[in-house]
């Protein structure tokens, strides 16, 4: 009854037409937390400038550009720059490369670090953990360390000044052997023995099971791959000797050299060269971040 009492007095006491709600699962918004989003937006904020900047003043002329941050804006919207850029200095020839090398080279990466990590990570033999730890290990070194070795390695092959030179060096990486090699351990292994058991044999049980259950994670892997290859610089810029090997930002880095630089160009195709990866992130955000969460890495 007292219940009752409290309740009817509560909906009186409630002005008509303007009904409130309360939950025990609401959370006030603090003013530590409205500080935190102001400083995530502002920062999200400028470091989108350069890139706007860029968008926009692909658009505009040569003398527009000359005459610095007094037009933001282009006095007339365009696409002769790109068209000039694609047609008048082969930027098209360029871009081929680049999106040849990045497909050759993600499938090739897919292909050998899927095998190495099912290798450590359902396979028991002598040495295992070393190897691991091993390639763990050769995170930690950068480029620039092994980059004379790797070179003559690439020169004895004669894959010098071709594409391929640029492909296969970079065809396992510790990182993406890592990643695979984590989310294969949480396939359980009474899986595999009962494929065994039916007769499978090793690689079908690869192609047919373990693949097709670390999507998430190959997933990752690719994207990754993408970026690295599609941004990768110094490595062309050593081994492309000709134009006719260049990819995308050897030839920009190129054209920056040079004592006539046409901005307008170069920003055009500065645009082209990082819209894949911005699109690419964009329609695999999920998978990123589901595979690499799945794997554990933080």
């Amino acid at each position: 009854m007292t219940t009752d009492t409290a309740l009817l007095n509560s909906v009186d006491t409630q002005k008509p037409g303007k009904p409130t709600w309360t939950t025990t699962s609401s959370k006030r918004v603090t003013s530590t937390d409205a500080l935190r989003v102001v400083i995530l937006i502002t920062f999200a904020l400028l470091a989108l400038i350069p890139i706007v900047w860029l968008l926009l003043g692909s658009f505009k002329t040569q003398p527009e550009l000359a005459a610095g941050a007094s037009t933001l804006f282009p006095s007339s919207w365009s696409f002769t720059n790109y068209t000039e850029a694609l047609t008048r200095f082969s930027f098209g020839s360029y871009l081929l490369n680049s999106v040849v090398v990045t497909v050759a080279a993600t499938v090739l990466t897919l292909a050998v670090n899927s095998m190495a990590a099912y290798g450590l990570a359902k396979y028991n033999f002598r040495g295992k953990t070393f190897l691991f730890i091993v390639t763990l290990a050769t995170i930690m070194i950068p480029l620039q360390v092994i980059l004379i070795p790797v070179y003559q390695v690439v020169a004895s092959l004669g894959l010098v000044n071709s594409l391929w030179g640029l492909i296969i060096p970079a065809a396992a990486t510790p990182t993406g052997v890592f990643i695979l090699r984590q989310y294969m351990l949480s396939i359980p292994d009474e899986l595999i023995e009962a494929a065994r058991i039916d007769g499978a044999g090793e690689f079908r049980i690869f192609a047919s099971i373990v693949l097709p259950i670390c999507r998430p994670a190959l997933a990752v892997v690719a994207i990754l791959s993408v970026m690295w290859r599609w941004n990768d610089f110094l490595w062309p810029l050593i081994v492309a000797q000709s134009e006719s090997v260049y990819t995308l930002p050897v030839a920009l880095a190129r054209f920056n050299a040079e004592e006539t630089v046409p901005f307008n160009l170069i920003l055009a195709m500065s645009v082209v060269s990082i819209l894949p990866i911005v699109v690419l992130f964009l329609f695999f955000q999920r998978q990123v971040t589901t595979g690499i969460a799945n794997t554990g890495l933080k």
